[in-house]
């Protein structure tokens, strides 16, 4: 049977996030439910990484093997007759000899968007963390370079279990290509992009970042919580519902692409 590799997109805020979990939606349960629909037979789908409960994706990457007779537009075209609207199929092409989802994958683009006003907005709760205090946009983008690069980053995340872990490795040890902060108006956005991350890590840096934005902590305390590697000095995990992952990229042009 062939491999398949399939992009896909989804507002995850009415999703336990991406992994099967017994008696709760997950993309991954709606994913291979409808392929059991549209192939008639029992399809096992991996993706390139666990995205939490209330995460969004724009550019999730999945892998799955099936005997579909037909072309992959037709595929594309039955899986998203049958999937629930909050779930996309993008793409559809045949993977090349021994690519993973998660092991092939060489960056990860993720974006999490704040909206900074005073009065909060009911529209746009679903996509953003609402943040009424004033940020401050030179301190954000400090305390962001001092991530960029390879560190340990136990302060800010668990490794996920070894299956599923992106590294495979169980470190805490990341390397970090790109991370910086965006202003437009009363919007925020933060994008980084990492080889992998661990549990929770881009979520928790946010919140210890928006502690410097709002000048509660010192760019200084923001390192030093870097260094320590001790989960208990950093501030609380930002709301999921402001994250999502943006691309997958497994032939460095998209990292090309952020340099140029």
């Amino acid at each position: 049977m062939p491999y398949i590799r399939a992009t896909i997109a989804y507002d995850g805020t009415d999703f336990l996030g991406f992994q099967w979990q017994a008696g709760g939606r997950t993309i991954q349960s709606a994913i291979e439910t409808a392929l059991g629909q549209v192939a008639q037979e029992a399809v096992r789908v991996v993706g390139s990484g666990r995205t939490d409960s209330g995460v969004h994706a724009r550019g999730q990457v999945i892998g799955f093997n099936t005997a579909w007779r037909h072309s992959l537009a037709d595929l594309q075209r039955a899986l998203n007759a049958v999937l629930d609207p909050d779930v996309a199929v993008l793409e559809l092409h045949l993977a090349p000899p021994g690519w993973h989802p998660r092991f092939s994958a060489l960056r990860r683009h993720y974006r999490y968007t704040v909206l900074n006003e005073t009065l909060r907005s009911p529209l746009d709760r679903r996509y953003a963390y609402w943040v009424p205090e004033p940020l401050d946009l030179t301190a954000l983008r400090a305390a962001s370079e001092f991530f960029v690069g390879e560190h340990d980053f136990a302060s800010f995340g668990r490794p996920m279990p070894r299956r599923f872990e992106a590294t495979g490795s169980g470190s805490t040890v990341r390397r970090v290509f790109s991370a910086g902060w965006q202003q437009s108006g009363s919007w925020f956005t933060f994008d980084v992009v990492g080889n992998a991350y661990l549990r929770s890590m881009v979520r928790s840096l946010v919140g210890t970042l928006l502690e410097v934005g709002r000048g509660a902590w010192s760019v200084g305390r923001f390192v030093s919580v870097l260094t320590a590697c001790n989960r208990a000095l950093a501030a609380p995990p930002a709301p999921a519902c402001g994250l999502c992952l943006m691309r997958v990229d497994y032939d460095g042009q998209f990292y090309k692409e952020q340099q140029t």
